[in-house]
Order: structure tokens, then sequence, then C-alpha cells
């Protein structure tokens, strides 16, 4: 036995085949479809969800059962000393505190560390990379878990919506407001900072709402996070659910132009998200990186 072994969940962008090549242990979060439960990566593609979630399936998305992230961590302690464990964020998931909960059993107790640094997408992929530099540099699995979640809110995500009809049948807007916003073409712009997904701005259009996304990551560069700028250990990050391949291309050098000095790092958002936002997305957003 040896080491620390660095596991995530899918909804970082990485799905399991692709952790094997990396070196990073995935559970792929399930996703729910007609009363059917699939796993991202595992038993169906980006593809053939969003062909369903064109076709008008019901679908929903869920936490890993308890047994399943055990018992990746049981085959994890059978080849490492430890186990650093980095979820979504708690705020859009009880996948973190069902974990936290299941570590107080004296099986894992001083063996598997659970990290809630409140990040998705991007962001948590990079801190998921962090954790594994952080390892090698001879950090204990304890010491990885307190700098990751002491650096929680040193990221910022802000979301563009093509379409509001995800977001009507998760109730998180009504369908009158779905209704209106589709007439006018309204664009929400959503932003997570540290917690739960809110409300940013309405705009008409993605390209409108591109650029008031690219204003509001500047804003934060610039303000809070300017001392990290001074130190260069930020990043800035694009992900997307299925669009135009073109748009998209314009979207990342428009990103490229805007932060030049800055790493671009790019992953498709996953199912998980897709469930509530539908093709058409975009995310935007910055972080602090340890390498």
């Amino acid at each position: 036995m040896s080491g620390i072994a660095v596991m995530t969940d899918s909804n970082c962008g990485i799905m399991p085949e692709e952790g094997r090549k990396l070196g990073i242990h995935v559970i792929p979060m399930p996703v729910i479809i007609d009363g059917r439960t699939y796993f991202e990566g595992v038993d169906i593609t980006a593809e053939d969800f969003y062909k369903k979630q064109a076709a008008g399936a019901e679908i929903t998305t869920s936490q890993p059962s308890p047994g399943d992230v055990t018992a990746m961590w049981d085959k994890l302690l059978k080849d490492y000393d430890q186990v650093i464990f980095i979820p979504m964020s708690s705020g859009l998931s009880n996948t973190c505190q069902t974990a936290v909960m299941l570590s107080d059993d004296d099986t894992y107790s001083g063996k598997v560390f659970v990290v809630d640094n409140h990040r998705i997408s991007v962001p948590q992929l990079q801190s998921v990379y962090d954790a594994g530099a952080l390892a090698e540099e001879g950090k204990t699995a304890a010491e990885i878990k307190e700098i990751l979640e002491k650096e929680a809110l040193d990221a910022s995500i802000y979301i563009a919506v093509d379409t509001l009809e995800y977001l009507k049948k998760g109730g998180r807007i009504t369908p009158a407001a779905a209704a209106i916003g589709t007439v006018l073409r309204l664009k929400p712009v959503l932003t997570i900072q540290g917690g739960k997904l809110d409300s940013h701005a309405k705009t008409r259009g993605m390209k409108s709402a591109f650029r008031t996304m690219l204003q509001a990551v500047k804003d934060d560069i610039y303000s809070r996070f300017s001392h990290l700028k001074e130190q260069g250990v930020l990043k800035v990050g694009i992900a997307n659910t299925p669009m135009d391949p073109d748009a998209l291309e314009a979207f990342r050098s428009e990103m490229k132009k805007n932060f030049p000095d800055m790493e671009l790092v790019y992953s498709p958002l996953t199912m998980s998200i897709g469930t509530h936002i539908g093709t058409g997305g975009l995310g935007i957003g910055v972080f602090r990186s340890h390498i």
C-alpha cells in the first residue's frame, strides 16, 4: 500500500474511462430517464442523452448510492493508504454531505477525506488536478482537504441558458415566466459563487449573455481576485452543452483574446448539468489553481 488515491465524480467533466487513463478515480453520476437509471460515461453517451432529452423524455438527477461510494473506497484502500474525495459542491447536491457522513464511520476514519470546495465542472476538475499535485509534493490527505477547502471560494462561474424549458421543468422558474422569456428571447445568466445556482442577469440573445458573463469574470478578476491575479495563480475556463461548433469556437477565441495572459481550460458540461439547462448552454469562469 502506498500514497493517496484521488477520487471525484463525473460532474468535474472526466468520465470513468478517461479517469483511469489519468490515474483519477471517477464515480459516475446517475441520470434517471423515463424511470431507468443510467450512469454518465458508463452506459449512456452524451449524444444519446441529448437525443432522449430532445424527444421529451422525463429526466431527473440523483446522487451516487452510498453503497457505490463506499465500494469504491473499499477497493481503493486495498492499494492506497488514504483517499481524497472531491465531489461536486454541497450547495448543488447532497453527494458531499452523504460522503462526509459515510467517512465518519470507524472503517474510514483517518483514511477517507471528503473535500467540500464548492466547485463543479472546470473549477472542480482543477481541484482534482491540484489534489494530485499536492499529494506528489508530499501533502497528506488531511492537509490537501484543508488547503482545498480554505481556497474553496476562490472560484466564480457564470452560465448562460439557451432555453428556459428545462429550468421550468425543474421548478426553478414558473411556466408563465418561461413563456414570457421565450417570447422576449431572454437568456438568463446564472451564477455559482461557492454555493447554489443563483440568478445574475437577464439578457436578449446568447451573444449578449456571453458579453455579460465576460464582463462579470473581468470584474471578479480585477476586484476580489486581484491578489490572486498578481500572484499568477488564476486560470479561466469555458464549458458547454452541445451547441454549434462555430459558435463555441467564437466564444473560445473571445476568451483567449480577453485573457491573453491566462490559461484557458475547456471541458464539456456533463449530463447532470445538461438535465437542468438543455443544449446550447455555455459556462465561463475563473478559479485559483496550484498547477
